[in-house]
């Protein structure tokens, strides 16, 4: 007779069985990063927006809207990000959010100045 090398079918069910598994633990592990760097970026919009506001009163003496922080400096928001901002003469109220988040915070919110709560004031707040 003569011998025949290879793979049985059980072999090669268990392989594909086992990649099976090891794929539904990887693939929700990336989506949660992919959330949390999205995340990131509501944050980091959100500090660069405490920024704007910090040298939009330096020049104008009040602080501004989005569209007056965008037309005073090279402020943007990051892709996929929406964001408020409302401006008075003193303080603001700036919102940034990622409506592609899946799971947990969405948004993140940080209040300086008028209608400011001790505490609270500076502070980022993500819900």
């Amino acid at each position: 007779m003569s011998s025949r090398k290879g793979f049985t079918i059980i072999e090669l069910l268990i392989v594909v069985v086992i990649l099976g598994l090891l794929a539904s633990i990887a693939i929700p592990k990336l989506a949660a990063t992919k959330d949390k760097t999205k995340m990131a970026s509501v944050k980091n919009d959100l500090r660069n927006t405490m920024t704007a506001q910090e040298a939009y009163f330096a020049d104008y003496s009040t602080f501004g809207n989005l569209s007056q922080l965008q037309a005073a400096s090279n402020y943007n928001l990051s892709t996929g990000n929406t964001g408020t901002v409302t401006g008075v003469s003193n303080g603001y109220t700036a919102t940034i959010s990622n409506p592609s988040i899946s799971m947990g915070l969405t948004q993140c919110t940080v209040q300086s100045g008028a209608g400011a709560t001790a505490g609270v004031d500076g502070v980022i707040i993500c819900s």
